[in-house]
């Protein structure tokens, strides 16, 4: 997913870039394509374990190259996760999708700035419909059955329930694109028809699944923060249905860029409602696909290279 991102930013503004797996070549590689910026990106094959994180860590430090690490896994698993790698990577500098988490990078005397998710207008846009995808409604998530055992009451699970209730309640097919739905029994109170479950959707393929349902269910993991989907599917110009957020309300209109609710019965009244006003739908997703503009991810790969030189790094 992320070579797909962020790296294309950067390319947009005419910078090369090189996207990278490190391994026993890394110094090597490093010396050859001689970057003046190297990025350690969320939580990945490429640093899931301490040993590749410090074999980058030592690569990078014997480059003397400026060293950043974007934290796409803050806050729940910062403790787990963010904060145990920057410690073994030791970055020069720290982005994170949590403005509150700031403060903990602060505390390790790390200089860290907020950075959100984007989209890549070339990966995320609209298209025309395709017949396999066409659907009343969509769901491209994962079920994260670990989590739900864990934490049952997580915002994910309740924005979940409070979204995609409503349409199967309605009688309306919900097409499920994603891992681990058919061990999630008993989470929704209708139960989901086999046909529904769609399975792993190829990260390339989800805007043609946007731009081919009526309705795009978009849930969210907490009120202070979007997910990056929130971004790919106004981008493809989406109708999207999520909750009703402080974070959804700082950057989106709701009524003009997508469809907010925050209960099941106003779902329900949201559904009814633009079920039958056709030309409203379109007017909304012609505007979420302007209203994801300014999130392009060309734009966040300027204001990392405007914060570091801010800053002294670069």
């Amino acid at each position: 997913m992320w070579v797909h991102g962020l790296p294309n930013g950067f390319r947009q503004l005419g910078h090369q870039v090189k996207t990278y797996f490190p391994d026993a070549n890394t110094k090597r590689t490093i010396a050859r394509f001689r970057p003046h910026l190297i990025i350690v990106m969320g939580w990945t094959p490429a640093n899931d374990t301490a040993e590749k994180q410090l074999r980058i860590s030592k690569a990078v430090r014997k480059s003397g190259i400026p060293l950043v690490y974007w934290a796409t896994e803050d806050p729940g698993y910062h403790r787990k996760f963010s904060r145990p790698l920057v410690r073994r990577i030791k970055p020069d500098f720290v982005f994170t999708i949590h403005r509150a988490t700031l403060k903990k990078y602060r505390k390790l005397r790390i200089p860290a700035a907020h950075l959100d998710f984007g989209y890549d207008p070339g990966i995320h846009k609209r298209v025309p419909v395709v017949k396999k995808y066409r659907s009343t409604a969509v769901l491209v998530a994962n079920g994260y059955i670990q989590l739900y055992r864990q934490n049952p009451r997580h915002f994910r699970f309740k924005s979940l329930r409070m979204l995609v209730n409503p349409f199967l309640a309605e009688g309306l097919g919900v097409a499920m694109y994603g891992r681990y739905w058919n061990k999630m029994r008993g989470f929704f109170r209708t139960r989901l028809p086999k046909k529904s479950i769609r399975g792993y959707l190829p990260y390339p393929e989800a805007n043609k699944v946007y731009s081919s349902a009526k309705f795009v269910i978009c849930p969210q993991n907490a009120g202070d923060r979007l997910t990056q989907r929130t971004y790919e599917i106004l981008a493809s110009g989406g109708l999207i249905v999520t909750n009703d957020t402080p974070e959804i309300r700082r950057w989106f209109r709701p009524g003009r860029d997508l469809l907010v609710t925050s209960s099941e019965k106003m779902t329900r009244s949201l559904i009814r409602k633009y079920a039958r006003l056709p030309e409203a739908c379109e007017r909304i997703r012609r505007n979420a696909a302007r209203a994801a503009a300014p999130h392009a991810y060309r734009h966040r790969a300027r204001y990392i290279l405007r914060v570091l030189k801010k800053r002294g790094i670069l």
